[in-house]
């Protein structure tokens, strides 16, 4: 058993997207996946941006927002909701709320920061 504790785990601001990025778990000790917690606060609109190779997962925890994902029709998210977000799909997401939009963006195979194409 591995046992990943982020107690001590540092939230820092990811000038490039525009949002607060908190890593949970991206090592060794799992080489199938990574997980990150974003938090993005209200009002704000991350970057438009790609992940090479990268399939991701934006798990909605709480408040609320608008993702846009390539050409298609902007759609409201929730707590609970789950945006699957393929390869190379260009991606944004706006906080439409009144408090912190958070969310786990759980990405296979695992995030690799020279996969990360902004502005895209």
């Amino acid at each position: 058993m591995t046992v990943i504790s982020n107690k001590q785990t540092e939230e820092y601001y990811f000038d490039s997207e525009g949002c607060f990025i908190a890593e949970w778990s991206n090592s060794d000790a799992d080489r199938e996946l990574s997980i990150a917690r974003a938090r993005v606060a209200p009002g704000v609109t991350t970057a438009w941006h790609r992940l090479n190779g990268t399939t991701e997962r934006y798990c909605i925890l709480s408040g609320t927002g608008v993702v846009e994902l390539g050409e298609g029709k902007p759609t409201k998210v929730a707590a609970g909701d789950v945006v699957i977000i393929p390869p190379m799909q260009r991606q944004r997401i706006f906080n439409d709320g009144g408090e912190d939009l958070v969310f786990l963006a759980i990405c296979t195979p695992p995030f690799e920061p020279e996969n990360y194409i902004h502005g895209a």
